[in-house]
């Protein structure tokens, strides 16, 4: 297999294996009303469904690294996709709600090797001056995949039964399969490190309890005193690993990579801009849905022009880097995302839908040059032998702020909706538009994250010149 053919079809490789799990981590949302429905429970306790997804990818996520350095990434890719394959046909065979949770948490597993590994491939294949196109390509399923699945989700539901939304991955998962035995190198570790097992327990439990937390923070009442617990207690394992792997020669989880500062900024910043980013899923179908009244299936459609965008951007974003570099792209671009969310501040049941579709293809061009421009400067200044390690760093922190923007936009909802009755459709888009002007404002801050940078930070990948380490 010659090196030409392991780049033309690595990323394709990858991004049909990336593309299923994050059509999976959305479409399931659609489907719990059915699902309960059909196992006889209430959709409320189905909500575990999506948290033990989320605690799997928390426990995963951490130890994929060493994994894929002790026993190679196309072996460990290829069980990942098998895993994850087979708990999607267990979920769909679920008969209770205890088989569908235990099923889910396989299923996160799988998903947690899927991303970090298949991107450690990608950075260990391609030279940094290549990096930012093939990065460019494998990201589009992240960014289209949570935009289809409310909409494939209810289209399913709504003509056949919800168990083929999980159905759906084993022909996905056969093909990714097959491009992996076939196109995916096998890179594994010059020496190899003992896994870390103290750092694993605290690490993950930390990092689980915390995304546990703050998924169902903004959902369910909890007593001040049990919320300040659990707070505590995730920071406080959180913290005692900190401290703990100072003094390990093979931790679980390298800290001082954060020593390197396009490292530190692209994984900080990315952490803050998603803060704001991470509340529109569910400000937008509120907006559409419950504050102008429109259909589900119509309020999926308008999702739809950010995915196409998103598309549109990967052809130009290059360019645009290599014009302008990292520093003046992410500082311009996040403050251009802040003011995108701060326009649907102004829709209401009088705004053209040309003009909502033009805003939402606004959002997706600014959204994805945002993530391609965060997720590659992130290797820019990194020794190869280390890629391994700040892959699984960047999956960490990225899993997290997921969590934490899916926490502060349910928050955000939850404070200016209030007691509104959905009836009084006025008072609602009101209180949407003091919500969307609130994640604006948070957007626009992160974006002094950026002014750290550089004019010339991440060189080696926008404009392909020498390697500098700057510490």
């Amino acid at each position: 297999m010659s090196q030409a053919s392991v780049k033309t079809y690595l990323p394709w490789v990858v991004a049909a294996a990336l593309f299923m799990e994050q059509l999976d981590a959305t479409i399931v949302n659609t489907a719990i009303p059915s699902i309960a429905a059909s196992l006889g429970v209430s959709p409320l306790s189905l909500k575990s469904i999506v948290s033990s997804y989320i605690l799997s990818l928390a426990v995963g996520i951490p130890v994929s690294g060493w994994m894929a350095d002790r026993f190679g990434t196309r072996r460990v890719f290829a069980v990942a996709i098998v895993i994850f394959t087979l708990a999607s046909v267990l979920c769909g065979m679920a008969v209770n709600a205890p088989m569908m949770i235990a099923a889910r948490l396989l299923q996160g597993l799988g998903g947690a090797m899927m991303m970090p590994v298949g991107r450690l491939a990608i950075i260990r294949t391609f030279p940094k001056s290549e990096l930012l196109g093939a990065m460019n390509f494998v990201i589009i399923p992240a960014l289209i995949g949570p935009l289809l699945g409310p909409t494939v989700g209810g289209l399913v539901v709504h003509w056949v039964s919800w168990r083929y939304i999980f159905f759906i991955n084993v022909p996905v998962g056969l093909v990714a399969l097959f491009l992996v035995f076939r196109y995916m190198p096998d890179y594994r570790a010059a020496q190899r490190r003992p896994l870390d097992v103290v750092g694993l327990i605290l690490f993950s439990s930390g990092t689980a309890l915390l995304s546990w937390f703050l998924e169902i923070f903004g959902e369910h009442t909890m007593a001040p005193l049990t919320a300040a617990a659990i707070l505590a207690s995730s920071l406080g394992l959180l913290g005692a690993y900190a401290l703990y792997a100072r003094g390990r020669k093979f931790p679980l989880l390298r800290l001082s990579l954060f020593h390197i500062r396009t490292f530190r900024i692209a994984v900080v910043g990315g952490f803050l801009t998603r803060l704001g980013l991470g509340g529109m899923p569910f400000l937008l179908p509120l907006l559409y849905q419950v504050g102008l009244g429109f259909p589900a299936w119509k309020s999926g459609l308008l999702m739809m022009p950010a995915a196409i965008a998103a598309m549109a951007m990967k052809l130009v974003s290059q360019r645009l880097l290599h014009r302008f570099g990292y520093r003046q792209i992410l500082v311009v671009n996040t403050v251009c995302i802040g003011l995108t969310i701060g326009l649907f501040a102004f829709v209401g049941a009088d705004t053209p839908l040309v003009l909502i579709v033009m805003l939402g293809l606004t959002q997706g061009f600014f959204n994805s040059l945002q993530f391609s421009c965060m997720n590659s400067l992130a290797y820019a200044d990194v020794d190869d032998q280390d890629s391994s390690m700040a892959s699984t760093i960047s999956s960490s922190f990225q899993q997290l702020s997921m969590s934490f923007g899916l926490a502060a936009g349910s928050l955000v909802t939850a404070w200016f909706l209030g007691d509104v009755p959905q009836t009084e459709r006025t008072m609602v888009i009101s209180a949407l538009h003091h919500g969307f002007a609130t994640l604006s404002i948070i957007t626009v801050m992160s974006s002094l994250t950026f002014w750290r940078l550089r004019q010339d930070d991440g060189e080696s990948i926008s404009r392909g010149t020498a390697l500098r380490l700057q510490r």
